[in-house]
């Protein structure tokens, strides 16, 4: 089975790709890579590699593809404003709706999206799919068009499948530092001390990478009656957490000193996820902690296994991409 991967060099893409090549499939990946080519070093020989971008890659790409998983995104709200708001709609909102119509122009049989619990904004209430969105940043209301365009095109011959995972966290090839998780993580490691978010009070479920990725490759071949037209809250119940006992959670987990602080103004997304369908409807189990990638993301960084740099804040690397005229609206 052939399967085409956009945004395949990214943080979610480089532990998926693994896994769909250990299962036996052939894999095309699909990027930009404005963050560098490093994190598919290691498979890059298996794989066919097509640098280009979503809003214009030549349709011819898709011949031949059985499955589309779209990954691509800029994946991380901009609350301060630094890249033009632009990029998000044609990005993840026309550029995702863009590559759903070729792969069904092209006979693709799957597509799956990956949005995001950001499109619930704030809510006060726990959120299941049924729960209306509730988008409050360019990011929430890209994903959120997105998902509305994307599942118009389902029918029978093209199964469409959109994932809202939580807030992800844990190592990668193409590592994350501007997730909670593993901000947090990182900064304990640095200065001993975790900066938290004002008020401390907003709720954010959180999700390993690694269970995002098994989740994908086995709805590579699942049956289509359970997953058309579906949409899944990807995370566990047990994984939402206020920001502060989060903070307090991965502190304790690592066992070394440290202090907390408090950085920002008031978070304005707070919401509390029910995850009770992914387990009910598919059978699927969440497997991996905070406590445990806590420690494994903070003995990466002490061991110099992993860094943070330039490349792992997703909005700081954007900004510096799009002043150098690197990444630009295309006036869609």
């Amino acid at each position: 089975m052939n399967v085409l991967v956009a945004g395949g060099g990214g943080f979610v893409g480089s532990i998926l790709i693994p896994e769909l090549l250990e299962v036996g499939y052939n894999v095309k990946c699909l990027d930009t890579f404005f963050f560098g080519e490093e994190p598919i070093k290691s498979f890059r020989s298996d794989i066919e590699v097509i640098k280009d971008d979503i809003r214009t890659f030549n349709p011819s790409i898709l011949k031949d593809v059985d499955i589309v998983i779209n990954l691509a995104a800029i994946s991380q709200p901009d609350q301060t404003k630094q890249i033009d708001p632009k990029l998000y709609y044609e990005i993840n909102h026309l550029g995702c709706k863009r590559i759903a119509q070729l792969s069904k122009e092209q006979g693709i049989k799957r597509f799956i999206f990956t949005s995001t619990c950001s499109t619930y904004g704030f809510q006060n209430d726990i959120i299941s799919e049924k729960s209306t969105t509730n988008p409050i940043e360019a990011y929430g209301k890209s994903k959120v068009l997105a998902e509305k365009d994307i599942l118009s095109l389902a029918n029978d011959n093209f199964t469409v499948t959109i994932l809202r995972p939580g807030t992800m966290y844990g190592l990668s090839p193409k590592m994350r530092f501007d997730l909670v998780v593993n901000g947090m993580t990182w900064a304990l490691q640095e200065f001993g001390k975790i900066n938290v978010m004002r008020d401390g009070n907003q709720w954010r479920p959180n999700v390993h990478i690694n269970d995002v990725s098994k989740l994908i490759t086995l709805l590579v071949e699942m049956d289509k009656d359970k997953i058309q037209k579906e949409i899944f809250n990807v995370g566990a119940n047990e994984q939402n957490y206020q920001i502060l006992p989060l903070a307090k959670l991965i502190g304790d987990s690592i066992g070394a000193p440290y202090d907390l602080g408090w950085y920002g103004e008031p978070d304005t997304r707070s919401y509390h996820v029910d995850f009770t369908k992914l387990k009910k409807k598919l059978g699927f189990k969440i497997e991996y902690s905070v406590a445990k990638a806590a420690k494994e993301v903070y003995n990466a960084l002490s061991e110099g296994k992993t860094i943070k740099d330039e490349t792992t804040s997703i909005i700081g690397w954007y900004k510096q991409l799009s002043d150098k005229g690197t990444i630009k609206s295309l006036g869609l």
